[in-house]
């Protein structure tokens, strides 16, 4: 009986041991670690509670046990390299093949075991997310704060208004005095005595004071001309100028909170005359798999809510079916209205500036700040202002013909680069002879003011 009882504990303890090893098999697993895993290898075709590109993966190793009775190590070799799980003739892994249209996942050899077992235990329990900064409530408490100052305001601004209507009624009762005050004066006999003298009519007074008029008009004259001159010199001059668009696209985000480079949607602006604005295949290179909204960032006034809305839609103008992961071939134009527009009778050629002129405009930019945080790292920045700070896109600077003058006549030509400094030696030798030693050579002096360069 005592031994019976022995080898009862015996084999409870070995049955406890094989459950806790199989419960744990992903307790090996680091769910933030697989989290981060995930983000940078997964994320542009998976999510883990919908389809995108490729299947939803929450809980895909309790899902396969149970569909496929397929344990860790299939999902393994599927991982790291699928193509070659289906040429060995895996029936399960040319059904997946087969039902994504014949997507070809990537391939990750690069990932260990043990990365692996992380991104898993992360499908498996991903942790609860991180509280992020409650914009939407800052936003509320913000506008909370200014409808208080602004009732303060309000009361502030009534109390005002009624000093200031009873200050009128005692001008008015004080003017009323003073007409009756000028009746009674004008019936006396020595005024009327007195007016007799006095000019009754602007013809005489004008006949009077003659030279007087015609200088008070020359002088008007003048001033209506300066002010038409003005008016002509400021058309076609919109700074600050931010339209509408019809899809809500906000900078800030995208060039500002996720470092998207400029070039990466305006690919143009490096090798040709003009910065293209973006087709739509270009947002859904990103799009396709991003179809909500989930960054920390929220403008005030707005919810993630409305983000999402407009990323449908970017779908919508391309034609994208999200539930079938598919394209339908019905597309429409997406109408943007162009905010940034140079005359036809003016030449200006983006590649010049954005390769040629870089580090020489991003320079003088920077040595014209007084303040460090007006300084900017990418040459854009020098004529279109901080875009990745704009949540709507406006037009920084005036575009004049004598803006672009000024920025000729105070930037430094870069001499660093050698074919600036093979090609201008001559004229960098003859300039150091003529102004001295310390003689810098701007855009002005290689031909920045010919007429021609800009104009044709």
């Amino acid at each position: 009986m005592i031994s019976w009882r022995k080898h009862y504990k015996k084999g409870l303890i070995a049955i406890s041991l094989l459950l806790s090893t199989g419960a744990s098999v992903y307790a090996q697993g680091d769910p933030k670690k697989g989290q981060e895993l995930f983000k940078t290898n997964c994320t542009a075709c998976h999510a883990l509670d919908k389809q995108v590109i490729g299947p939803a993966l929450g809980g895909v190793v309790d899902r396969l046990k149970k569909e496929q009775n397929l344990d860790t190590d299939w999902l393994h070799k599927w991982i790291k390299d699928n193509k070659a799980l289906r040429a060995s003739g895996d029936k399960y892994a040319n059904e997946v093949f087969e039902k994504f249209n014949k997507t070809e996942m990537l391939q990750f050899p690069n990932l260990t075991d043990q990365d692996i077992n992380d991104i898993l235990e992360y499908t498996t329990n991903p942790p609860a997310e991180e509280p992020a900064a409650d914009n939407a409530g800052e936003a509320a408490n913000a506008n909370d704060l200014a409808s208080i100052e602004a009732a303060k305001a309000q009361q502030l601004n009534s109390k005002i208004m009624v000093a200031a209507l009873i200050a009128i009624a005692g001008l008015l009762f004080w003017l009323l005095l003073k007409v009756r005050q000028l009746v009674k004066i004008q019936q006396s006999p020595e005024l009327s005595e007195l007016n007799s003298t006095r000019l009754t009519s602007f013809s005489k007074l004008y006949e009077k004071y003659s030279y007087v008029g015609k200088g008070v008009i020359a002088l008007l004259a003048l001033f209506a001309a300066y002010g038409v001159w003005n008016w002509l010199m400021w058309i076609g001059v919109y700074k600050g100028y931010a339209p509408e668009q019809p899809i809500y696209f906000s900078h800030k985000i995208h060039a500002g909170e996720n470092k998207i480079d400029c070039q990466l949607c305006h690919s143009s602006a490096k090798y040709g005359k003009v910065s293209e604005i973006p087709s739509v295949n270009v947002c859904m290179n990103c799009h396709r798999a991003i179809s909500e909204y989930k960054g920390k960032y929220i403008e005030p006034g707005k919810d993630r809510e409305f983000y999402t809305g407009e990323i449908k839609k970017i779908y919508a103008a391309a034609g994208w079916d999200e539930s079938k992961q598919a394209y339908t071939g019905k597309t429409t134009p997406i109408e943007w209205t162009r905010i940034h527009n140079m005359p036809d009778f003016v030449y200006f050629n983006h590649a010049q500036h954005v390769v040629a002129g870089e580090q020489a405009i991003i320079s003088s930019f920077n040595a014209k700040q007084k303040d460090p945080a007006n300084k900017i790292d990418v040459v854009c920045k020098a004529c279109h202002g901080k875009i990745d700070t704009m949540n709507v896109v406006q037009m920084a600077n005036n575009f004049t013909m004598g803006w672009c003058i000024e920025c000729h006549r105070t930037t430094e030509v870069d001499m660093n680069n050698g074919y600036n400094k093979e090609y201008f030696k001559n004229l960098h030798d003859k300039l150091k002879k003529q102004y001295g030693e310390g003689t810098k050579i701007t855009v002005d002096a290689i031909g920045g003011l010919e007429c021609g360069k800009c104009h044709y």
